[in-house]
């Protein structure tokens, strides 16, 4: 290619926040920008950075001469590498100290740009939502249009925007610690656009604070502040999904654009040529062969993401009650889910279910819920395992921990009718019976029939003319590609 052409690309930068499930949406989007003619450059924390070389081995971030990765830093203290960061500090950090580091970053490819021609200028950024509070500031010091990606669904960007309401009514921060126990979660709010039946306890847990000057509450609240500014707000959502809440939205925001699944948009791109994977962890394969050996729908998958972490006692009753149903399980057991120890089931456990059971560290997750033995997900509700089971026609056990999992807890309990939710305080006894009933239960097949439904309206919105396909091609040519 030459300079010239080079020089005529769109260049868009993509900075995600910087934790596993908001790096994999952002880079699925960064992948799709890509194909779209973007030269392209994904902008991870040097923490992360070393984590993907790590686990995707030293020649992964390499990329494509028009697919560059960059790593700035995070100004936090160093980390067992195989751990998530202490989210407070990162929050503090992200308020605090990325701007310099992010504006020199901006400034040294606009730079390269002039000087070496191997690049274009920077013509947009794509930043997650949640960085907003100083990527706004960088776009308008380059003078270059900003989108905003929320990676979550379009009912916990509600949540979050409703948050300043939430405050200015005296419903958060909490009074005192006994609001946890006595109900008062139970507050219903009836006054959030487009948005029925909400508990404060299904709006994202940042809330569950009595400190008004708690970091991650106002981290949160921040983060929809400046929205408006921005050139387009992008859920990763479909329309068909969340159409009350979606259309609330379209009236406080110029532009609210659902692009999702995005995962259903790169299978169109059979060769698309950017092999890398998304983990930060290294994905053991081999529980594909095993699958191979389960008959079809009769695999419970239980994996409860990326970042939460549960007590020795939680694991066990898990543990015991996925035994006492005696259906096949898969079970992903991160080195860090077990708050403070390592994460170890009793020996007996291990010696009863050794026939019909696998245990890995972490998997190819998506590959899991496609295969056709999987018939089942125990789920902590993150957004990104919610919409991989969803297009995956895989029904869900929910037990949502903390950030915005409630909300799809009940969204998928109450709404889409496609999961059941698993008590707060985790009982043997429950996990057993829930896990009957999703495998082989009535409920267990209505809600394989409605995710089914879902799965293939999740389809036609990626389809040729679908609502989320018409919406990338609006946001490529009408806000990505515009000349300011």
């Amino acid at each position: 290619m030459g300079s010239k052409e080079v020089a005529s690309k769109p260049h868009a930068v993509c900075i995600p926040l910087p934790v596993q499930s908001h790096i994999k949406a952002m880079l699925k989007f960064a992948k799709l920008l890509h194909h779209r003619g973007f030269h392209k450059t994904f902008v991870n924390t040097e923490f992360n950075h070393k984590r993907f070389i790590k686990s995707l081995g030293p020649n992964s971030l390499d990329g494509l001469p028009d697919f560059r990765f960059e790593a700035i830093l995070d100004n936090l203290p160093d980390s067992n590498d195989d751990t998530a960061q202490d989210s407070t500090l990162l929050c503090e950090s992200i308020r605090n100290n990325f701007l310099a580091p992010f504006h020199a970053l901006l400034a040294k490819l606009n730079n390269d740009a002039i000087e070496t021609s191997s690049n274009p200028p920077v013509t947009c950024i794509v930043s997650d939502g949640l960085m907003s509070t100083f990527t706004i500031t960088a776009a308008e010091e380059i003078g270059a249009p900003i989108v905003l990606f929320y990676t979550i669904a379009a009912c916990s960007f509600m949540g979050i925007k409703q948050f300043r309401a939430v405050v200015k009514k005296g419903l958060a921060p909490l009074k005192d610690e006994s609001c946890f126990t006595n109900g008062y979660l139970d507050t219903v709010i009836d006054w959030i656009p487009g948005m029925r039946d909400i508990r404060l306890r299904d709006l994202p847990t940042f809330l569950r604070t009595t400190n008004p000057d708690d970091i991650k509450f106002n981290f949160i609240m921040e983060a929809t502040d400046r929205a408006h500014e921005a050139s387009a707000v992008v859920l990763h959502t479909f329309d068909a999904l969340e159409s009350d809440v979606l259309e609330a939205l379209s009236s406080m925001f110029p532009c609210v654009c659902t692009v999702g699944p995005l995962q259903l948009h790169l299978n169109e791109i059979p060769e698309y040529p950017l092999k890398m994977g998304y983990s930060l962890w290294k994905e053991e394969t081999e529980c594909l062969e095993w699958l191979n050996t389960k008959a079809p729908n009769s695999v419970v998958y239980v994996n409860f993401g990326s970042i939460a972490v549960m007590t020795p006692q939680q694991l066990e009753e898990f543990g015991w009650g996925l035994e006492n149903s005696k259906l096949p399980f898969f079970w992903v057991i991160r080195p860090d889910l077990v708050i403070g120890e390592s994460a170890i089931l009793p020996p007996e456990f291990v010696a009863e279910t050794k026939e019909r059971s696998l245990i890995a560290g972490w998997c190819p997750q998506e590959q899991v819920l496609n295969h056709p033995s999987v018939g089942g997900f125990l789920t902590n509700s993150g957004w990104n395992s919610t919409v991989e089971s969803l297009t995956s026609g895989v029904p869900m056990l929910c037990w949502p921990i903390f950030v915005d999992q409630q909300m799809y807890c009940r969204y998928a309990c109450n709404e889409w009718g496609i999961g059941m939710e698993v008590s707060n305080d985790v009982k043997r006894d429950e996990v057993e019976k829930l896990v009957k009933e999703l495998m082989e239960g009535e409920k267990g097949k209505k809600m394989k029939n409605k995710v089914m439904e879902w799965k293939k309206l999740a389809e036609e919105a990626t389809g040729p003319h679908g609502s989320s396909s018409t919406n990338l091609d609006n946001l490529v040519n009408e806000v990505l590609l515009r000349k300011s």
